[in-house]
């Protein structure tokens, strides 16, 4: 029973890392800013670490730096900004981003500041 029991977890393990897993960094750095955004307080530890969790749950590290960088440089001025304004595709990864980041911040009770 116990070897089966093992077994069933070692094939489980695949499947877990195949989830949209966020490095720890990341997470920790999205964390940080969020509470930096609510004035440093603790209780914001806990919600901003649940809004990460959900976007985790929705899309890729990889599709999540895209998203959150296009969404973060819209208001770049000039030339460099313009990269991320104008193509219609990256004002739409940066929509769909807000959107997202929107949804989970409501779901774990985070203000939008």
């Amino acid at each position: 029973m116990k070897r089966c029991l093992l077994l069933l977890a070692a094939g489980l393990a695949p499947l877990a890392a195949q989830a949209h897993d966020f490095p720890t960094s990341g997470r920790v750095e999205y964390v940080l800013e969020c509470m930096q955004k609510h004035e440093g307080k603790y209780e914001y530890l806990y919600k901003c670490s649940c809004a990460i969790d959900h976007i985790a749950k929705e899309m890729s590290y990889e599709d999540y730096v895209a998203m959150s960088t296009a969404q973060r440089n819209q208001t770049l001025a000039g030339e460099r900004g313009g990269m991320f304004r104008d193509p219609p595709n990256v004002k739409a990864m940066a929509n769909k981003y807000k959107a997202l980041q929107a949804s989970a911040s409501k779901a774990c009770h985070v203000p939008e500041r």
